[in-house]
């Protein structure tokens, strides 16, 4: 069994700023990659960014030089250090990480169950 605990959302203010933390637990082997997503009300769940096991990173565009993805691979975590938010980041954010359970095993992707991001004056 593996799960993806997500932590950190909340309310706050434009230009604010807020860290998401997810840790995966379980039966894990190892880790590829680990990724943050979001969703809001009535639009698709899009990329914010990712970062694989050798540190790379990718950030959607709405989002580079605010946000800033991190990882500690001995904790199996992964964080979101989120600046200078804006209403429009407002959404659920979830947690992917693409990891196998065992040497010979396949790598599967995982997601948490989400936190709420909010951000309004």
């Amino acid at each position: 069994q593996v799960q993806l605990v997500e932590s950190g959302g909340g309310l706050v203010q434009p230009g604010g700023s807020l860290r998401l933390s997810c840790a995966a637990s379980g039966s894990i082997f190892n880790i590829h990659a680990m990724g943050w997503y979001r969703q809001a009300p009535g639009k698709q769940r899009e990329l914010v960014a990712t970062i694989s096991s050798g540190g790379s990173t990718n950030y959607a565009d709405s989002v580079k030089g605010r946000f800033a993805i991190s990882r500690d691979v001995a904790k199996n975590t992964v964080y979101l250090q989120m600046n200078s938010l804006k209403a429009e980041d407002t959404a659920v954010y979830y947690c992917k990480a693409s990891l196998r359970t065992s040497a010979t095993g396949w790598y599967t992707d995982y997601w948490g169950q989400g936190t709420q991001v909010t951000v309004s004056s």
